[in-house]
C-alpha cells in the first residue's frame, strides 16, 4: 500500500504576537505555539516548543524587556522557528549553572533542545530565538502527532 506524507505549505505566514510582558506573558506564548503548531500541523514536539517558548520570553521579561514583547512564530524548511523580541539590548549568555541552581540553567535547556538558536539585534533592542525540526516519526501516523496529542 503506498502511502503519501501529508502536504503543507513550504511557508506559512507569520504569526506575530505582542505579548504585555507580567506574569501571563510566559502562558499566553506558550498557547500561542501551540495553537500555531496544531493548526499548521508540524511534526515537532509541542511540549519542547513551548518549553523553550517559556524559557525565552521569560527571560525578555526578566531582563528588562520593556512593556511588551514580541512574539514571532514562523515554520519554513522543515522547521518551526520562535522568536521572541525585546527592547534590551543586553546580549544573552548561557551560564553554566549547576544542576541544583533554581535560575540561569534556561539558555542551556534551550540550546540542548533546539536544532538551533541564537539572537540578532534589531532597531528596537534584539531578538533570541530557537528552531526545532521537522520529527519524520512525528508525521508518520504513529500517534503521536501535534494534533492527536493531549494537552
Amino acid at each position: 500500500m503506498d502511502t503519501m506524507a501529508p502536504i503543507r505549505p513550504t511557508i506559512q505566514r507569520p504569526r506575530r504576537i505582542s505579548l504585555t510582558a507580567g506574569p501571563a506573558a510566559a502562558a499566553e506564548a506558550r498557547s500561542q505555539v501551540r495553537e500555531a503548531i496544531c493548526a499548521w500541523d508540524v511534526p515537532v514536539d509541542p511540549a519542547v516548543a513551548v518549553v523553550l517558548t517559556s524559557e525565552l520570553v521569560t527571560n525578555a521579561i526578566r531582563h528588562e524587556a520593556g512593556e511588551t514583547v514580541m512574539l514571532v512564530i514562523t515554520c519554513a524548511c522543515d522547521q518551526l522557528r520562535v522568536d521572541v523580541h525585546d527592547t534590551s539590548w543586553s546580549v544573552p549568555v548561557p551560564v553554566d549553572a549547576p544542576a541544583d541552581a533554581e535560575t540561569g540553567r534556561g539558555l542551556m535547556l534551550v540550546a540542548s533542545l533546539s536544532t538551533d538558536w541564537g539572537y540578532y539585534r534589531t532597531p528596537a533592542g534584539k531578538a533570541v530565538y530557537f528552531m526545532l525540526a521537522f520529527q519524520a516519526d512525528l508525521d508518520e501516523g504513529d500517534g503521536r502527532s501535534p494534533a492527536g496529542r493531549s494537552q
